[in-house]
C-alpha cells in the first residue's frame, strides 16, 4: 500500500514539473518574439528617420573663374533637398549644366547628409561675331562677358566655321609670334576669304588661299617695310593676295603715335 502511494506522488511530480516546464518555454518563447518585434520596429523608426533627413551640407568645387558659388545655388534652389534618399543628383547636375560658364559638372551624395558638387567652367579663347565666346574646343558659347577680365581677340565669320577659325587663329598666331606679334581681330567672309589685325594695329588681308605662306612672307618682309616708311606715316594694311609680292597701304602717325 505504502509502495502504491510513493508512485502516485512520483508520478503527481512529473505531471507538474512537465505542467510548469510547458509554460515556462511557452513564455520564452512569447518573449523573444515580443524582442525581435521590439527590435525591428526600432530599426524600422530609426532607417524611417534616416530616410527622412534632409541635406544639411552642400559642397560646391572645382575649376570656377567665371562661375560662382552663388550661381549654383539660385540654379538648384527649387530642387528639393528635404529628403536625402530622394534627392535626384541627375536633376541637380542638369540644372548647374545649365548654366551659361559651365562647361562640364558632376554631382554625387555623400551619406548622411551631404551633397557634392564639381564643376569646370568653360575656358574662352576668342570672341564670336560681338555676342557670343569660343571656347578651346572651338565651340560657342554666350555667357555674360563682363566676367572677362583677360584680353581676348575677335573672331568673325559665318556660323558653322568656329572650328575652322580657331584652328587657323592658333597655326597662324605661332608663325607671328616670332616677328613678336599677335592677332588681336580674325574676319572670316562668307566665301572664305581672311582677314587680320594684329596687335599693333596692321591689317592684313590674305585671301582664301595660301595662308601660312603668306603669314611667313610677311613676317620676313614686314621690319623692311616699317624701316622704309616715311616721315609721320606708319603701315595700314597689308594685301598679300599675290603670288610672289604684296602691296602696302599708310596711313598718317597720330599724335599719341608721335610721341
Amino acid at each position: 500500500m505504502a509502495t502504491k502511494q510513493k508512485k502516485a506522488t512520483s508520478q503527481s511530480n512529473n505531471v507538474e514539473q512537465l505542467h510548469w516546464g510547458f509554460w515556462f518555454g511557452v513564455s520564452f518563447f512569447v518573449l523573444v518574439i515580443l524582442s525581435l518585434c521590439y527590435m525591428g520596429w526600432l530599426m524600422s523608426e530609426r532607417l524611417s528617420a534616416q530616410e527622412s533627413a534632409p541635406v544639411t551640407s552642400v559642397e560646391i568645387m572645382g575649376e570656377m573663374p567665371y562661375t560662382t558659388r552663388l550661381d549654383i545655388e539660385k540654379a538648384i534652389e527649387t530642387i528639393n533637398l528635404g529628403n536625402f534618399f530622394n534627392v535626384d543628383v541627375n536633376k541637380v547636375q542638369q540644372h548647374v549644366a545649365d548654366l551659361p560658364w559651365v562647361y562640364s559638372v558632376s554631382v554625387r551624395k555623400q551619406w548622411p547628409n551631404e551633397l557634392k558638387i564639381y564643376v569646370v567652367d568653360q575656358e574662352p579663347v576668342a570672341f564670336w561675331n560681338g555676342d557670343f565666346l569660343i571656347n578651346t574646343q572651338g565651340v560657342a558659347f554666350q555667357a555674360d562677358t563682363s566676367r572677362v577680365v583677360k584680353h581676348l581677340p575677335a573672331f568673325y565669320g559665318p556660323e558653322g566655321s568656329e572650328q575652322t577659325a580657331l584652328e587657323n587663329y592658333t597655326n597662324l598666331s605661332e608663325i607671328l609670334a616670332f616677328g613678336e606679334l599677335g592677332i588681336d581681330e580674325l574676319m572670316l567672309s562668307e566665301r572664305y576669304s581672311w582677314q587680320l589685325t594684329l596687335n599693333d594695329g596692321v591689317s592684313l588681308n590674305l585671301g582664301r588661299e595660301n595662308r601660312v605662306q603668306r603669314i611667313q612672307r610677311f613676317i620676313d618682309v614686314y621690319p623692311q617695310i616699317k624701316k622704309n616708311a616715311e616721315q609721320k606715316q606708319q603701315v595700314d594694311y597689308v594685301d598679300l593676295r599675290y603670288d610672289t609680292g604684296l602691296s602696302v597701304g599708310w596711313k598718317p602717325l597720330t599724335e599719341k603715335e608721335r610721341v
